[in-house]
């Protein structure tokens, strides 16, 4: 099959690797009928040390299954599936607890031992945890906008829900979002269906900000750093904003978040942190009785209903993706993704 893997930081290759087979009982084959290049992926091709073995890349996937573990009972081949980016056994105490990332039997595509998403083929472990089956829906006909928008539930648009959900978005708050990526017009849509009053996107990116603005964004601000922490206070009557949905995960993000959450706010953070320490004392959080709070996205936690909310047509977020490749385009996915010319891109199979 063909696969993506990543040997050094701007070096991903596309090659033929041995299609993956069931190795644990609990494992499911998943032929991949869309894949994606996710802004977490770009995060390793700035900085991934050389190797001469590859690191298999990729981890959101919808696909059909085409083979399961003697172990598996509520999946059958032929089945229309999404994988979460993460899996889980669904089962565990974290699960039970909504916390499917921290399964104690769990863990993360991209990496040798399970190999990646960007592929043709796909092991998934604990299956029956890890797979959500999309009912009425043949991938062989369904249109490519529903496509789309069940990938975006494998991560993108339920990290987006995350950030809301955590930050406690509701009726009458005032919520501002940092980034312009695709996580963060996922936030400023699941801002919206929680019924935000004001959202704030914090972005540059003309093209990108305009989808914000249909999703639900009342007001952009381009600004960045002071000036952009000095126009969202004006827009809050000084005040600053009830809820902060932090979509980068570099420290100038961070800091912008502290200086627009109001007293007694929340600053919540789905963007992969690239720093390891952060202000928290009393200039910071502290003072302000600010709730920190985010983290990698329990997507397991949140796939059956936003499924339906897709399926009614109650939520698009499949526009995110504003190019599709072939597999053996995905090296040119990454380039374009990291360039800003494009958004976010999909891989169809």
């Amino acid at each position: 099959m063909r696969a993506t893997l990543m040997y050094g930081a701007g070096d991903v290759r596309v090659e033929t690797v041995p299609n993956p087979v069931i190795a644990q009982p609990t494992d499911a084959i998943v032929r991949t009928v869309r894949a994606c290049v996710c802004g977490s992926d770009l995060h390793p091709f700035h900085s991934l040390p050389h190797s001469e073995h590859g690191t298999p890349m990729g981890h959101e996937l919808i696909g059909v299954v085409e083979e399961v573990g003697s172990a598996v009972t509520t999946l059958k081949p032929g089945d229309f599936a999404i994988a979460p980016f993460a899996f889980q056994d669904n089962a565990c105490v974290f699960c039970r607890e909504g916390v499917h990332t921290s399964c104690l039997h769990g863990g993360f595509y991209g990496n040798r031992r399970v190999g990646g998403l960007q592929a043709e083929y796909a092991r998934i472990p604990q299956a029956d945890g890890s797979l959500v089956r999309v009912p009425d829906v043949d991938p062989a006909t369904a249109e490519t906008g529903l496509l789309a928008s069940l990938l975006t539930l494998s991560d993108v648009y339920l990290t987006g829900y995350h950030a809301a959900y955590m930050g406690r978005v509701e009726p009458g708050k005032t919520v501002t979002v940092i980034g312009d990526g695709a996580v963060g017009l996922s936030a400023v849509l699941a801002a919206r269906t929680m019924g935000a009053e004001q959202i704030i996107l914090m972005g540059r990116h003309t093209a990108r900000t305009d989808l914000g603005r249909e999703w639900g964004a009342t007001d952009v601000v381009a600004e960045r750093g002071a000036e952009g922490v000095a126009t969202v206070m004006d827009l809050t009557g000084g005040e600053g904003s009830h809820v902060v949905l932090e979509a980068v995960g570099h420290m100038p993000a961070y800091e912008q978040a502290v200086g627009v959450v109001r007293p007694g706010g929340v600053i919540s953070r789905v963007g992969v942190p690239q720093y390891e320490e952060a202000p928290v004392g009393f200039g910071s959080l502290f003072g302000k009785n600010v709730t920190l709070t985010g983290g990698p996205a329990p997507v397991r936690a949140y796939l059956e209903p936003a499924i339906r909310q897709v399926l009614d047509g109650e939520i698009d977020p499949g526009r995110v993706f504003d190019r599709t490749v072939a597999i053996d385009d995905v090296p040119a996915a990454y380039a374009a993704m990291d360039a800003r010319e494009a958004l976010k891109v999909m891989v169809a199979f």
